[in-house]
């Protein structure tokens, strides 16, 4: 029996189709849940991918070359929680992989 992994990532907007085509491209399959929240608020996605074990290696690289950070200001009237304008570094991917006890195909 194949050892298989559940990868989760949250990934921005921006990045999101650029992923997906690409994880497409290395032969992975991928479902995409559209996702709010967080200290921004904004509008993210949660990309979920399913791998052999020997896999995950190559699937968080595909991640990491497509998923980028870049800066945001923030103003008062944006956040009512906040006094003064804030710069914030944005982006990038945060994953989680976990063991799958079971999967099939149906």
């Amino acid at each position: 029996m194949t050892m298989m992994k559940l990868i989760a990532a949250m990934v921005q907007d921006e990045d999101v189709d650029e992923l997906l085509g690409a994880l497409v491209e290395t032969g992975c399959r991928a479902t995409k849940v559209q996702t709010s929240g967080g200290f921004l608020r904004g509008s993210n996605n949660m990309v979920l991918i399913g791998v052999e074990k020997d896999k995950v290696e190559q699937v968080l690289e595909v991640i990491q070359a497509h998923c980028h950070s870049r800066t945001q200001t923030i103003h008062p009237s944006d956040a009512s929680y906040l006094s003064e304008s804030l710069t914030v570094t944005i982006g990038g991917a945060t994953v989680f992989v976990w063991d799958v006890e079971k999967y099939e195909r149906l």
